[in-house]
């Protein structure tokens, strides 16, 4: 059901003059919707940040006191014109993040509504820079990290999806979605139960997950490597953080075009739609709350770890 629109949201943002209008015209029409984007200008060009909100029956946005859910796609850029041509790799969690938006608001006005608000938010750069990075470069941002999740992660969101591109790395030998185990305040938690067999049901196939590690988890500038900037949301938010990663089997540059697969973009958008159907109604939870705060008694905060350490903080 998802591949439709994963087609005509990728076939928008393959174009050097996409921007955040065009993006939020997609929405025009569509009720228990909202759609907005604002430019933001950094040191290397502008992009635009999309927030596209799904209000839901039972949502605070209603009075009501339903979970809400943040899906944010996270990337560099769209494309890296004028030095590549078309739509690159790194476009993925975007087109993935619209296209759940895109199918979360057909679903509204066809009489599927959520109990709880959804949020969505990614950022459209077809101009994005690259950057160097082990073993294959990386795609730059106009704006920094701390500029992202300030447009990209709210308060509102009570568990966040993080979906990225996670192919520059010799990591993965799989092809698809892969997924992380839960990020919370600093601790890396267990694999939820519940998302691996969400994972399991809307794949058809046995959960692929990857390893995270403490690097990958502190914000980006205290000069450690991280496999990319899929849990760099878990740094701005005390809410629990999963990432899904849209994976290859070799390393793949994330400036690289004609890298992008249709089919594994939209497996990403049927995940995000099948857990926000879930954790929308309060039928899990990201991780173990009780567990948690055991774990905050025995070993105290890990929070120091969403900063930049103590000489930089």
């Amino acid at each position: 059901m998802s591949l439709k629109y994963t087609m005509d949201v990728m076939e928008l943002l393959d174009d050097i003059n996409v921007n955040g209008q065009r993006v939020v015209d997609l929405f025009n029409g569509f009720d228990h919707c909202e759609a907005t984007y604002e430019t933001v200008r950094g040191e290397e060009g502008s992009t635009d940040f999309v927030k596209i909100v799904i209000k839901g029956t039972k949502g605070k946005l209603s009075g009501g006191k339903a979970p809400s859910l943040g899906i944010v796609g996270r990337l560099g850029g769209l494309g890296a014109r004028p030095n590549r041509i078309g739509f690159v790799s790194d476009g993925d969690g975007a087109a993935a993040a619209v296209t759940t938006a895109l199918k979360l608001a057909n679903m509204s006005v066809k009489g599927d509504r959520l109990p709880g608000d959804v949020y969505i938010t990614t950022h459209i750069c077809p101009t994005a820079p690259t950057q160097p990075h082990e073993p294959v470069d990386f795609m730059g941002s106009p704006v920094d990290i701390l500029t992202m999740n300030n447009y990209e992660v709210f308060p509102e969101m009570d568990a966040i999806i993080s979906i990225d591109t996670t192919k520059g790395n010799r990591v993965f030998n799989h092809r698809g979605i892969a997924l992380s185990p839960t990020v919370k305040s600093g601790y890396i938690l267990k694999f939820s139960d519940d998302l691996v067999r969400i994972m399991e049901m809307s794949t058809g196939e046995l959960a692929v997950t990857f390893t995270v590690t403490t690097q990958d988890i502190t914000p980006y500038g205290n000069d450690v490597y991280h496999i990319n900037s899929i849990l760099q949301p878990a740094v701005a938010t005390d809410a629990p953080v999963v990432g899904v990663a849209i994976t290859a089997q070799t390393a793949v540059p994330g400036c690289g075009t004609g890298a992008s697969h249709e089919v594994d973009v939209a497996q990403a958008a049927r995940f995000c739609i099948e857990v926000a159907k879930e954790y929308t109604q309060g039928q899990f939870d990201f991780y173990d709350e009780e567990e948690f705060n055991h774990l905050e008694e025995l070993y105290g905060s890990m929070k120091h770890l969403q900063t930049l350490g103590k000489d930089k903080s």
